[in-house]
């Protein structure tokens, strides 16, 4: 049986979000932005972003990648499973992702994006974690940063459940 230890509440959450599009419309004021969630875990966490996110120009793309099939450790192989359909070039690009564990995903898909000369790319995340991180990785903009555990709720999940809890919960097992 796995016991959840609240971590933050669906309250905390919002309040931290509106935090970071804050800070993300005062950065970008002016600019036309690319925001690219990272499916599944993001996309919770990214349509309640950029509702608050107060820039005239926001579009919005997905895009798939996988490091963790069903277990609770990285595969440390990245696989791309669904790319973007917008064009980037030339364009900010706002990666939106869930959590920064590793690195390895993100670092990834760093690397994939910059190949269509986009004007910048940063990245956003829900949780940045650290305990793991073996790739060194720049999160611009973080709602929350823990140092171990893993997490579920809000997007993310163990072997595809939980992700429609509204908190953020540890799953001790």
């Amino acid at each position: 049986m796995s016991e959840r230890v609240t971590v933050l509440s669906e309250e905390q959450i919002a309040e931290k979000i509106s935090i970071v599009a804050k800070q993300i419309s005062q950065d970008y004021q002016g600019e036309e932005l690319i925001v690219v969630a990272i499916l599944k875990g993001a996309f919770i966490f990214c349509a309640d972003l950029v509702r608050k996110l107060t820039l005239d120009k926001v579009k919005i793309d997905f895009l798939r990648a996988a490091s963790y099939g069903s277990g609770t450790t990285s595969s440390e192989e990245v696989k791309l499973i669904k790319d973007i359909d917008i064009d980037i070039k030339g364009k900010h690009v706002l990666i939106v992702d869930d959590i920064v564990d590793t690195g390895l995903t993100l670092s990834f898909l760093i690397e994939h994006m910059r190949l269509r000369s986009p004007k910048s790319v940063k990245i956003c995340t829900m949780i940045d974690k650290t305990e793991r991180r073996n790739v060194t990785v720049n999160v611009d903009y973080a709602c929350h940063t823990v140092s171990e555990g893993f997490l579920i709720g809000y997007g993310l999940d163990y072997a595809e459940d939980y992700r429609n809890l509204p908190g953020l919960y540890h799953l001790k097992q």
